[in-house]
């Protein structure tokens, strides 16, 4: 069972992902690759829905930018300033 409400874990997620581009502000990856890699690096351990709702936040707040590559994947990195 996961602690808290989804609106909790959204929240921690996205503190995360923010907490994580302070710290490497060049990073860029997939929902998937933060899921499995930039959260758990930052003590967060949430399923990638929870994950991904915390990104369309941070897109709609302007802090990260969406970016489809020629391929067809997503990647998600820092809003330039």
């Amino acid at each position: 069972m996961l602690d808290g409400s989804a609106e909790s874990r959204t929240r921690r997620a996205a503190e995360a992902i923010e907490a994580y581009l302070a710290r490497w502000p060049q990073a860029a990856d997939t929902e998937e690759g933060i899921a499995q890699w930039w959260l758990p690096r930052m003590g967060v351990d949430l399923p990638l829905p929870d994950v991904r709702s915390a990104l369309e936040r941070l897109v709609r707040q302007r802090v990260i930018v969406r970016t489809s590559l020629p391929e067809g994947s997503v990647i998600y990195r820092a809003a330039p300033p």
